[in-house]
């Protein structure tokens, strides 16, 4: 991708784009943390467990974007939108399905650590295509990546401290909010690259 076709990620955009690829994860933790709150090292420990798995897969799906780039330039920008739309609406659709309390008990019973990096892995794997998105308008994916790992350590630490006194349902809000912000960004990266808020 040649450097003009780059579009640059305002610190405000990062900043939104990392809280909203954090709601997934931050759901997850709301659930385990209602069925069994963790003392605060626990969380902390788990909370670095997802930060630092969320912050490997947009770089994965980066390297892959990147490897394809050159050969979609002309609709890279639509590649784009399509990617972060069809991860926002499918956090939409998930915001809207029902909270199984029984089901965010049963898993929260099994913590063991395979258990948390599956659920991590998991909640993570939209970013993934996240950052094909990424590696198609050219957005400095290391300081993208590094803010999506820290949010969600800050996000997960505190939904699993939070999750007994919200409740798992608190968890569903913060996702859907999360679908719209990611729907949001890759319509002004279209509109942008597309010349319309000229």
């Amino acid at each position: 991708m040649r450097p003009a076709d780059s579009i640059r990620m305002t610190p405000l955009s990062i900043a939104v784009l990392s809280v909203s690829m954090s709601t997934d994860a931050f759901a997850a933790a709301v659930g385990r943390g209602a069925a069994n709150r963790p003392p605060v090292a626990t969380a902390i420990r788990n909370g670095l467990v997802f930060g630092v798995i969320e912050a490997m897969t947009p770089l994965i799906g980066w390297g892959l974007g990147m490897i394809a780039a050159g050969f979609v330039e002309q609709i890279d920008h639509w590649i784009a939108f399509g990617l972060l739309g069809a991860v926002g609406a499918k956090m939409l659709w998930e915001a809207f399905q029902p909270v199984d309390e029984d089901d965010h008990g049963a898993r929260a019973a099994r913590n063991g650590m395979l258990a948390l990096i599956a659920t991590a892995v998991g909640t993570s794997i939209d970013a993934a295509a996240v950052g094909v998105g990424l590696a198609f308008i050219g957005a400095n994916i290391w300081i993208i990546a590094l803010s999506i790992g820290f949010t969600t350590f800050v996000f997960t630490t505190i939904g699993m401290l939070i999750g007994k006194a919200v409740g798992a349902r608190f968890g569903k809000i913060a996702e859907f909010f999360g679908g719209v912000a990611l729907i949001i960004i890759g319509a002004s990266i279209l509109a942008e690259h597309m010349g319309w808020l000229a």
